[in-house]
C-alpha cells in the first residue's frame, strides 16, 4: 500500500533537511505573491534555519520583484509564515477577577525580558487551532479543548508588512479556576527543552497587563480580547 509523505515529514522520515521552496510556508508565501500579480524575476536563498527534524522554520530572502504597476518592490524578506498568539485569561470563581497568565523569556530583539502571551509558529500544514491548544500545553502546561478558545480575527494579521510576511491568528481562551489554583500557575518553569525555550509563567491582574506588554502582538492581543468582551456585553 502506497502512503503520502509531505515533503517536511519525508525530510523527517530520511533524516533530511526539505527544501525551501518544497516548504508549506514559502509555498504560501509564494502563492500570495502570485494571487497579488506580483511577478519574481529572481531569487536567492541567503539563509534558512530548520528544525531538528529537518523543516525549514524560517528563512532570509533576498528577491528581485515588480509589483503589478511595474514598480520594484523592497529585495528583502524574512519568512516566517503563519503564527499563532493565545491570550490565557483565568478568571477567579469567586470574585469573577481577571489575571492574565503570560510567558516570560530573554528575546532577541533587545535581550531582556518579555512578558508575553502563548505563542507559536504554524508550520507544515496544521490548522492553526491545533498549534493554539498545543502551545497553550508547551508554555502552561494547561490542557485545553477546541472549543474552550475564540478566534478573535477571522484573517490573520500581518506584523512587519515591509520585510516579512509573518502573519498571525490571535485567540483567547478563558477558564475560571479558585484564586489558589490561579496563584499556583505563577513561576512555573514551561518549554520544550530541544527549542531552546527557557519560559517562567506570570500571573499578572488583567488591568495591570498593558504596562507588562512591549510587544505590539501582545498588546494587539489584549485590545481584541477586550473588544471582544465589549461586544459580547453589549
Amino acid at each position: 500500500m502506497l502512503v503520502a509523505i509531505s515533503s517536511s515529514n519525508l525530510a523527517n522520515f530520511v533524516g533530511m533537511k526539505e527544501q525551501l521552496t518544497d516548504s508549506h510556508k514559502f509555498q504560501l508565501w509564494r502563492s500570495h505573491l502570485k494571487e497579488n500579480g506580483l511577478q519574481v524575476h529572481a531569487m536567492h536563498e541567503i539563509y534558512t534555519k530548520y528544525r531538528a527534524n529537518g523543516e525549514a522554520l524560517f528563512a532570509l530572502v533576498e528577491l528581485d520583484a515588480t509589483t503589478p504597476e511595474g514598480d520594484k518592490i523592497p529585495p528583502i524578506c524574512f519568512i516566517k509564515g503563519q503564527i499563532v498568539s493565545v491570550q490565557v485569561c483565568l478568571i477567579d470563581k469567586e470574585s469573577q477577577d481577571k489575571y492574565l497568565l503570560l510567558v516570560r523569556q530573554r528575546r532577541i530583539c533587545n535581550g531582556d525580558y518579555m512578558y508575553e502571551q502563548v505563542a507559536g509558529m504554524v508550520d507544515t500544514t496544521d490548522d492553526p487551532w491545533d498549534v493554539a491548544m498545543k502551545e497553550v500545553e508547551e508554555e502552561t502546561g494547561l490542557h485545553i479543548s477546541k472549543d474552550q478558545l475564540h478566534l478573535l480575527n477571522e484573517e490573520p494579521y500581518y506584523t512587519t508588512t515591509g520585510t516579512s510576511d509573518e502573519a498571525l491568528f490571535f485567540f483567547c481562551v478563558d477558564i475560571e479556576m479558585t484564586i489558589e489554583e490561579i496563584q499556583a500557575r505563577h513561576n512555573q518553569e514551561q518549554g520544550v527543552e530541544h527549542e531552546h525555550e527557557r519560559i517562567i509563567t506570570e500571573v499578572i491582574p488583567l488591568n495591570e497587563a498593558r504596562r507588562y506588554l512591549k510587544n505590539t502582538s501582545g498588546l494587539l492581543n489584549l485590545f481584541l480580547y477586550e473588544e471582544w468582551i465589549r461586544l459580547s456585553r453589549a
